[in-house]
């Protein structure tokens, strides 16, 4: 009795110093900017946070914060332009990357909902030509697309789409194909910004041009939303935010990849439209809940942002930082301090 009591103590002891080991080299490993960030002490104002977070490597933060019952308001810190050592503009134009795809999803539901488009339509219905060069052409539907359940292979994981960047002039849709499917479709999730691409292709042949003008008809004008716009090309160059990428000294707003522009403010405003119910009527809500979400983050080379509702504290929160990396710690900071903003509103609130 003795001599099992002894080996399970034993046992434990050696269990123990296995894990101290296992935590210390693990811990070596842990990118401590990102646990800094974790638990710093919650600063009491979303200023605060801003001056905070400008200290983990980023150039330039804007945060808008639309409360219900409140004036919207705007927070910033850091430079619009570091090398003229411009601060931040709350109302600078920023690419807003993928949270473009919330417009496109709302685009579908209303094409949906006049019964210009089906969602079980095919792929191949549409493009006839991409048979045989998109595997299950003709099995995806543009729900599944929506939905990122195609098994599409994603055109930015093709290693030549960043060998050639900027891209220009080039149809990237050609990075995903021939190649195999991912998986079945309809029998996984998987996030491919070619569904979204191929959605806005949709859009433009169902409606006969391009897709910003649609956006303009069923989304911009309603809201009264006029600073977003299709691409740099319909805007003045200095308007639009500087954006830099860890290493490379190089301002990337001029590149032109056909991105959305908007100002943090338009973002906030189509969000709570788009949450609340005053974007889509009762149908359309219905239509656009069963084939996508309602918040999206964003991340492009030397932009990333994060737009979100928080039903709880009835409030909608951008967030637009003009500093990326290679390792993804700066998107990692983004949503930790994306957070905690969230947590101060909360506290605040109560």
């Amino acid at each position: 009795m003795v001599s099992a009591v002894r080996k399970t103590s034993k046992g434990k002891k050696i269990f123990r110093i296995v894990l101290f080991v296992g935590t210390v080299i693990s811990l070596w490993f842990v990118p401590w900017i990102l646990v800094k960030a974790w638990i710093m002490p919650l600063p009491d104002t979303v200023q605060g946070q801003m001056d905070q977070t400008l200290s983990y490597g980023f150039d330039g933060v804007i945060v808008y914060v639309d409360e219900a019952g409140k004036p919207p308001a705007f927070y910033t810190a850091g430079y619009h332009n570091r090398e003229e050592k411009i601060p931040t503009k709350p109302d600078a134009l920023f690419k807003i990357a993928s949270v473009s795809k919330l417009y496109v999803a709302v685009a579908i539901t209303k094409l949906v909902n006049d019964e210009r488009i089906s969602l079980d339509k095919t792929l191949s219905d549409f493009f006839p030509k991409l048979v045989g060069r998109i595997e299950n052409a003709d099995k995806i539907t543009l729900r599944m697309m929506a939905q990122h359940r195609s098994g599409i292979p994603n055109f930015t994981d093709n290693p030549d789409f960043w060998k050639n960047q900027p891209n220009t002039n080039i149809n990237v849709l050609q990075y995903a194909l021939d190649l195999p499917a991912d998986f079945v479709p309809n029998e996984d999730y998987g996030y491919s910004n070619t569904n979204y691409l191929l959605l806005s292709r949709i859009i433009e042949q169902v409606t006969g041009g391009p897709r910003q003008d649609y956006f303009k008809k069923e989304i911009l004008i309603p809201l009264g939303l006029k600073n977003t716009f299709g691409s740099i090309d319909e805007v003045n160059l200095d308007d639009v935010m500087s954006g830099y990428y860890v290493g490379i000294n190089k301002d990337f707003k001029s590149e032109n990849n056909g991105m959305m522009i908007a100002t943090i403010e338009d973002v906030g405003i189509f969000l709570r439209a788009l949450n609340d119910g005053s974007l889509l009527n009762e149908k359309e809500m219905e239509i656009y809940t069963s084939i996508y979400e309602f918040n999206h983050g964003g991340l492009a080379p030397g932009y990333q942002c994060m737009a979100e509702y928080h039903k709880d504290i009835d409030a909608v929160v951008v967030q637009f930082m003009n500093t990326t990396d290679f390792n993804g710690y700066q998107w990692n900071l983004l949503k930790i301090t994306h957070t905690r903003v969230v947590k101060i509103l909360r506290r605040l609130k109560d």
